[in-house]
């Protein structure tokens, strides 16, 4: 019987072409590390809801990857409660050009974000920042992203006021997010997430 890496991986492989990804067979032994190490630390800090590996593939982890097409080269990223790692960590294991800062509120979280970190192609090169982003000058950037934020519908405005000015946001969320958005920035595109009806990879302009 299979293990759930092996699951995972299985996963990965039949469904990326579904989300238009590319993932060669190195990528996917490093993405297996990653989901090897989120299955050790969930049980004690409840990083995603428990689900199928072929799920966590899908849901999770291919929806993260998503982003890479928007990511410009060596482009420098903000992602806003990073928690599990979803989404920054699976694109800086795809993309080592990447430059990141990772900002989550849970000291505890912030242990498992340092491992998770480790097997990115430059962990030297990002930073891990502990504590609420209202309370943290945004650093410059190219890209916000946000996928998981409590409150996150309440705190959009904020989010939005506090991001870099010249920056693009990619935000993950259904209608209300959406809604939420528009009205508060010059410029919105939305795009369906692939095996799904309501959720959305929103990219906005926030001038």
């Amino acid at each position: 019987m299979p293990t759930e890496i092996e699951r995972f991986g299985q996963a990965l492989r039949q469904r990326a072409p579904d989300f238009g990804i590319q993932l060669h067979e190195e990528d996917i032994e490093r993405l297996d590390k990653y989901y090897e190490l989120l299955l050790k630390w969930n049980p004690r800090l409840h990083l995603v809801a428990p689900c199928s590996p072929e799920e966590f593939a899908t849901r999770h982890l291919l929806e993260s990857l998503l982003l890479l097409p928007h990511l410009t080269k060596g482009a420098r990223v903000i992602d806003v409660g990073s928690g599990g790692g979803l989404p920054i960590i699976p694109c800086l294991i795809i993309r080592p050009d990447l430059d990141a800062i990772l900002i989550e509120s849970s000291q505890r979280k912030c242990v498992f974000l340092r491992e998770a970190l480790r097997p990115s192609a430059n962990p030297l090169s990002h930073r891990l920042l502990t504590g609420r982003f209202e309370d943290t000058a945004a650093p410059a950037a190219d890209f916000v992203t946000c996928r998981a934020l409590d409150r996150f519908q309440e705190l959009l405005p904020r989010l939005i006021d506090w991001a870099p000015a010249s920056s693009t946001l990619l935000f993950f969320g259904g209608p209300a997010i959406l809604e939420g958005i528009q009205g508060l920035v010059s410029s919105v595109q939305a795009e369906l997430i692939t095996g799904t009806e309501k959720r959305f990879l929103i990219v906005a302009q926030r001038a």
